[in-house]
């Protein structure tokens, strides 16, 4: 394997121009300042200290960069995996192994996507439709929302874990238990991320919001009113982790590891595809497959929550100018640096703060105007939508919403796929002699064409046997063309076969057109080629209608034949 094509990273330090250098650092400052407070609140939501995912943001950010395909891709924590993990985590919480099992669900993620990288297995994503993913997107963020109202709230609940759903309806039983001081605090953070953006997007409204919010901590001393803060966060580099390598856990964990691999995946390709339609870099899906398998595999043994690509933080770095890859590794420098020599303020940083800045990243989370197109545009993509939001919204597992999003879509696609389309034409002379086709017009002609159109298989089976039959006419040719079909099964092969012999029978002629060599082979290991005669067997030509033309005059020579065989007995037995 070309090291350098694995490794992308090595090409462009060989090659990197100093002059982007400028405009990476820029960029990486600029993503850094939004990944701090960012990392922090999406490790509350995988349920686990915010230190975890400051250490996937330093991790995860410099092997991804290294490894992947995309020159702006910034990797680490994001809401929907955060939300997953901690779905997945539930049965570990207060376990003695948690973290064991949660840096080895980390692990299976990288494997998974490692190998599908390796095996080039880019193209799967495809599969999960955009309705699923926006679908899955805005139901994830509604229940990311519910689920932090307690933090906003200052509620401590007792209940042990409780559903997103749970968490609202208990914070409204204990609504007589709010504490105003973190309520006050949270809603703060959220005015000063909204005020900001107002005034100038690029302006690091959710960075702000917390520093401030930590100034009032320190100032005003509100731990002492019970505000909860952050707590003690490790002034070190990333420390090394071993996940729980038992056959248990595996099992435990696989399934989970699997739907996180594959919406992991799908979040990074799509991001990446987005803004290369931007900067007009080729993007490899299996080379990003790599990249976040790398990611994830090394972030495992540093303690590092499983991730993938960021929207936000991509957006940020190709909005800020930033040229290579180099950004996202100076992005993970960057926090790390902040990790050793900053820590210690990071303390007093209070959970309501990091509530209010998820609730607005939860409402960001859903994309208005997408939901509008797709809701807007087609029926199905429509229904894949809902179905998928509702239930990644009422499910008790988050993975049922995507297994139920791509169902649906699948059983659409093939209730949609299962019509076959035949086109009844018939043959007229045109201006300069040549036989040319229009549409019939229901009457019986000597010469009926059939052009089946499209892929045809077992799905389309029933509609291409009835269309077949209400085709049938009292003509003495059949010439049945073969259009822009590319995928063609037994099954459909079957049924045309069907048709071709009860014309045989009554003695009428068959000629098949537009025939590809793939098509042939089929049909004459169908042994369709003997029964109908080589003769009556027109290739696919080069030239649009040519073909047709070839089969239309060897059709009507038959019919002339045949009239005139007709009228020479008739006059016979005159």
């Amino acid at each position: 394997m070309n090291i350098v094509k694995f490794i992308p990273i090595i090409d462009t330090l060989i090659n990197y121009d100093k002059r982007n250098f400028r405009f990476d650092l820029i960029a990486a400052l600029t993503v850094a300042v939004v990944a701090l407070p960012q990392t922090m609140a999406y490790a509350m939501i995988a349920g686990v200290h915010p230190a975890y995912g400051l250490y996937s943001g330093i991790v995860l950010t410099i092997i991804a960069s290294s490894f992947g395909s995309s020159n702006q891709l910034a990797t680490g924590p994001t809401n929907a995996i955060c939300l997953l993990i901690a779905s997945y985590m539930i049965p570990f919480a207060g376990s003695e192994n948690f973290f064991g099992n949660l840096f080895l669900l980390t692990f299976l993620v990288g494997a998974i996507q490692l190998t599908m990288g390796v095996l080039r297995l880019g193209s799967l994503v495809n599969y999960v439709s955009h309705a699923v993913i926006v679908g899955f997107t805005a139901g994830a963020g509604i229940i990311i929302a519910m689920g932090q109202l307690n933090n906003l709230m200052g509620i401590t609940l007792t209940n042990g874990h409780l559903s997103s759903i749970g968490k609202v309806i208990a914070c409204f039983q204990s609504i007589d238990k709010i504490n105003y001081h973190a309520f006050s605090i949270g809603i703060f953070t959220m005015a000063v991320i909204i005020v900001l953006k107002g005034i100038n997007k690029n302006l690091p409204g959710a960075l702000l919001g917390v520093i401030l919010s930590v100034l009032l901590v320190m100032i005003l001393g509100l731990e002492k009113y019970g505000v909860k803060v952050v707590g003690q966060i490790p002034q070190a580099i990333p420390p090394l982790s071993i996940p729980n390598f038992t056959l248990s856990a595996i099992g435990d964990l696989g399934t989970g590891a699997v739907v996180i691999a594959i919406i992991g995946l799908v979040e990074a390709v799509s991001i990446s595809k987005a803004i290369a339609s931007k900067t007009h870099q080729k993007i490899d899906p299996n080379q990003e497959f790599i990249g976040q398998g790398m990611a994830n595999l090394g972030g495992s043994f540093f303690s590092s929550i499983a991730g993938s690509g960021s929207f936000t933080r991509s957006a940020i770095t190709y909005q800020n100018g930033g040229k290579t890859r180099v950004t996202g590794v100076l992005v993970g420098l960057i926090i790390l640096i902040v990790l050793v020599f900053f820590a210690p303020f990071a303390r007093y940083i209070p959970n309501a703060s990091l509530a209010g800045v998820i609730m607005l990243v939860a409402y960001s989370m859903i994309d208005k105007k997408a939901l509008a197109k797709v809701l807007t545009t087609n029926r199905n993509d429509a229904a894949v939508l809902l179905v998928t939001m509702l239930t990644t919204v009422f499910a008790p597992h988050l993975e049922q919403a995507i297994y139920a999003g791509v169902a649906i879509s699948l059983l659409l696609y093939l209730k949609d796929s299962g019509v076959a389309t035949v086109r009844t034409l018939e043959p007229v002379r045109g201006n300069d002699g040549q036989f040319v086709e229009q549409i019939g017009n229901g009457q019986d002609t000597s010469i009926s064409i059939l052009q089946l159109e499209g892929n045809l298989y077992f799905g389309s089976s029933a509609d291409l046997d009835k269309k077949l039959s209400d085709s049938y006419s009292n003509s003495k040719v059949f010439l049945i063309r073969f259009k822009s079909v590319l995928i063609i099964d037994i099954t459909a092969l079957e049924v045309i076969e069907g048709f071709i012999n009860r014309a045989l029978e009554e003695e009428k002629r068959v000629i098949l057109s537009g025939v590809t060599p793939k098509i042939l082979r089929m049909l004459d290991k169908m042994h369709i080629v003997n029964h109908v005669g080589q003769e009556n067997i027109f290739m696919e030509d080069d030239e649009v209608f040519a073909t047709s033309g070839k089969a239309l005059d060897e059709a009507s020579s038959f019919v002339r034949n045949v009239s005139y065989k007709t009228e020479k007995r008739s006059a016979q037995a005159y």
